[in-house]
């Protein structure tokens, strides 16, 4: 089965299917059906909202809230403001970052209702907020939410089967620390008519829209999601990640509540967060598309059942490269693990040697420990090992993510370019991801699925090998390696996005993936052919790292990282 040319088919299929799941869809035109969502059409709001930076309490702040009032007024919906004020220190770091000395800032959330056939019924919420940071358009962040809400809501009332009141909630103050969010859930009456809500985030300027978050307890509410979504881009290993992580949106302050919660954002084109350069020319339309049309269609679904999803049993879900979305019960995670036990154990049983599979197991180790020291390392050579601008790093992530694919890459082909021939010594290989797998689906099960579900198919394809299942094993091997292998670049693509400038060795994670898929394909490599694109790839890490170190800062950084302290 070891051949180069099955070797090469395998990538090139896995690099497609990679480049297909990390592709927002098409934009809809203007002209698309009206009961659908189009990108086209909301990018007239986009325009409007992205006209210019509109910070809390700024003069275009308040007419971009007329503006947003009049949209509402005009789409069927009662419309009202809840009003309060900033508190002094919110109000003294938004002047610091405005470069002035204001007194007094308003804190204003912008609130409509459209009105369903059975108002009795608990509303459903769509949430983003109105504000910008000084000195951004903000296009992304988060005119994005705003206007696919604005599109959704035209969509929504031409729907003849909307039970449900629709309840818009525009808040003021999220970049100060959810101030408008938490105003909302402590005063407004609104907030006890609440059955669901839906959150629109960015952190970038495009990207996959991702469901990132949801609810306690979501098994409902991500089927829900896994059966309304036209181009479904979602993992329970996302919400997991994030549910770990230190970041909040208007969300966190909803989720006390009980209520059932979607949380989606894109955050591709990172050097866009807070960026004077994130404007309405600058989003990606494809991006936008995705985001409203995953709100549209769970916000519809919403609209038209009687009963809301409840608290269910978590459960594991997934979108394949954005076709459809995958959803099981955690448990399966243990029947896929004993799959890959079972064919990995026959599979050894023909030709058994216990040294073999312990050297197998330490190549293993000793390539995820050598990776993830080197990306440590390469992090560090890149300008990690000092003060950074957070923006900044941003900015490079592009950049970052090829010094880890390079990385990777390398280490990858010096250690296992010709060795483990046996296959005693491939399962050793596999034993130590095994075990990993094992620890993960015990540990959180929601999220093991990265591992567990490459073994079961790398398991399958061992078993068919230790059967000698015939002329049909090629295509199949091959067919198991470039799915596991785009997902694992998928993967490690949008992990780099989200957490890659601080902690790249995530990217041992789909390296881990693709082993045992790719290793019994490869034909062995020449000692000096592995050096020599060994060095190769090295040789360009540490130039990317050193571009990145000596660039000078991006056009991209945030306006108010610039302006200097009071008395500064």
């Amino acid at each position: 089965m070891k051949s180069t040319r099955l070797l090469i088919v395998s990538l090139m299929l896995g690099l497609a299917l990679a480049v297909l799941g990390t592709t927002p869809p098409r934009p809809a035109s203007a002209d698309a059906p009206q009961d659908e969502f189009s990108a086209e059409r909301a990018m007239v709001d986009v325009e409007r909202i992205a006209r210019a930076p509109h910070p809390s309490g700024s003069a275009e702040h308040a007419a971009l809230r007329g503006y947003l009032m009049q949209r509402l007024s005009e789409l069927g919906l009662t419309v009202r403001i809840q009003q309060g004020a900033f508190p002094p220190d919110a109000r003294s770091e938004l002047n610091r970052r405005n470069g002035k000395s204001e007194e007094h800032v308003p804190l204003t959330n912008v609130l409509g209702l459209l009105r369903g056939t059975e108002s009795n019924l608990p509303a459903a919420a769509l949430m983003a907020h109105y504000d910008s940071v000084p000195g951004s358009p903000a296009a992304g962040d988060d005119g994005a939410g705003v206007a696919s809400i604005l599109e959704t809501l035209r969509a929504l009332s031409l729907d003849r089967e909307r039970k449900r009141d629709v309840l818009v909630i525009l808040t003021d103050g999220e970049e100060s620390g959810l101030l408008g969010a938490r105003m909302f859930f402590a005063q407004a009456q609104e907030a006890r008519r609440i059955g669901a809500i839906i959150n629109l985030e960015t952190r970038g300027g495009g990207g996959k829209a991702n469901l990132f978050q949801t609810s306690a307890l979501n098994g409902d509410v991500a089927r829900l999601w896994a059966s309304t979504a036209p181009h479904p881009a979602g993992t329970s290993l996302a919400t997991f990640i994030y549910s770990i992580l230190p970041n909040d949106t208007d969300l966190t302050v909803a989720l006390p509540h009980g209520y059932p919660a979607w949380n989606f954002a894109f955050i591709g084109r990172p050097g866009l967060y807070h960026s004077p350069l994130a404007t309405a020319a600058n989003l990606d339309r494809g991006s936008l598309q995705q985001m409203g049309e995953q709100t549209l269609g769970l916000a519809r679904a919403l609209t038209r059942i009687t009963d809301l999803p409840r608290r269910a049993p978590d459960i594991v879900f997934f979108d394949a490269f954005g076709l459809f979305a995958i959803h099981y019960a955690p448990g399966w995670g243990w029947a896929m693990l004993a799959v890959a036990f079972l064919g990995y154990g026959a599979l050894v049983m023909r030709q058994p040697d216990l040294p073999e599979m312990f050297v197998g197991s330490a190549r293993m180790l000793a390539l995820l420990a050598l990776t993830g020291g080197l990306l440590w390392a390469f992090n560090m050579v890149s300008g990690a090992d000092g003060p950074v601008n957070y923006y900044d790093r941003l900015a490079a992530i592009p950049r970052l993510q090829a010094i880890a694919l390079c990385a990777t890459a390398a280490v990858s082909v010096l250690l296992l370019g010709s060795r483990p021939e046996s296959v005693a010594g491939e399962v050793g290989l596999v034993l130590p991801v095994w075990l990993a797998a094992a620890a993960f689906q015990a540990s959180a099960p929601t999220a093991a699925y990265v591992l567990t579900v490459p073994l079961l198919l790398s398991g399958v394809v061992a078993l068919m090998r230790a059967t000698r299942a015939g002329s049909g094993l090629g295509v199949v091997a091959v067919a198991v390696a470039g799915l596991v292998t785009g997902y694992a670049l998928l993967l490690g693509y949008s992990l780099m996005q989200a957490v890659g400038t601080g902690l790249p060795m995530v990217c041992i994670l789909p390296l881990m993936m693709v082993m045992p898929v790719l290793v019994p394909l490869r034909a062995p490599l020449s000692q000096g052919l592995m050096k020599g694109l060994s060095m190769a790839l090295l040789v360009l890490a540490v130039g990317v790292a050193l571009w990145v170190r000596w660039d000078a800062p991006a056009a991209s950084i945030a306006a108010y990282e610039q302006v200097p302290a009071p008395g500064g």
